[in-house]
């Protein structure tokens, strides 16, 4: 019991590693602002694309969604970071992590974006034109309030996965948080650094989760 406790809570070492796994959650945090901000904004835009009536922007829309939900986002991350420089492309760590996730988590967004804009009755357009509103303005005022809230368990649950998704950006030594808990277990030959990065994440997200079930208690309610 006493090795189990040295291993993996060793008190001390977590104290030397807190300046450095806080750096790295900080980056962490910047990776998740750009991800899920961008991945909103892009996959409402995929959204209305996929229901548009022109047939090769919905066309268009639906083969974006369906290849980038069926690629798996670490391949697409290494494909950016480590491919494209064969071709004369070199990206930053950071920006590799963030366009990759940015066309995996948009047409994730995409998806529940669209459920939510076909839950809204059709009447609902109808009655917001038939005041005088542009179709513009019947969408964003009328129609996408709506929509959103009948899916935003969906939307957050999907923010989750993305928070946790970024960790995958320790493969190209991007200086997040659970790149930095590895190097800090390298360093000391101890895993209590791990365990204190896994302890931020619970952090972090444990509200995230506790929200999304308070959502969908409300609307099965």
């Amino acid at each position: 019991m006493d090795i189990f406790i040295d291993q993996f809570f060793n008190i001390e070492i977590m104290r030397k590693s807190l300046p450095l796994l806080i750096t790295g959650l900080w980056m962490t945090l910047q990776l998740c602002s750009a991800v899920i901000l961008l991945g909103l904004i892009g996959g409402l835009f995929v959204a209305l694309g996929n229901m548009s009536e022109r047939r090769w922007l919905r066309w268009l829309s639906i083969a974006y969604t369906d290849l980038f939900r069926a690629l798996p986002p670490l391949v697409l991350l290494i494909f950016i970071y480590a491919g494209l420089p064969f071709a004369g492309i070199n990206i930053s760590p950071f920006a590799a992590v963030v366009i990759a996730f940015l066309l995996n988590n948009s047409s994730y967004y995409a998806e529940v974006y669209r459920a939510g804009l076909i839950s809204v009755a059709k009447g609902q357009w109808e009655a917001a034109q038939s005041t005088g509103l542009s179709p513009a303005q019947t969408l964003i005022y009328v129609v996408l309030p709506q929509a959103v809230r009948n899916v935003l368990p969906d939307l957050l649950s999907n923010t989750v996965e993305v928070v946790k998704l970024t960790s995958l950006a320790s493969v190209i030594s991007l200086s997040e948080l659970l790149y930095n808990a590895g190097m800090a277990r390298s360093v000391t030959y101890n895993a209590s650094p791990l365990v204190l990065a896994a302890l931020f994440y619970l952090v972090l997200l444990w509200p995230l989760v506790r929200l999304v079930s308070h959502f969908q208690r409300r609307l099965a309610a």
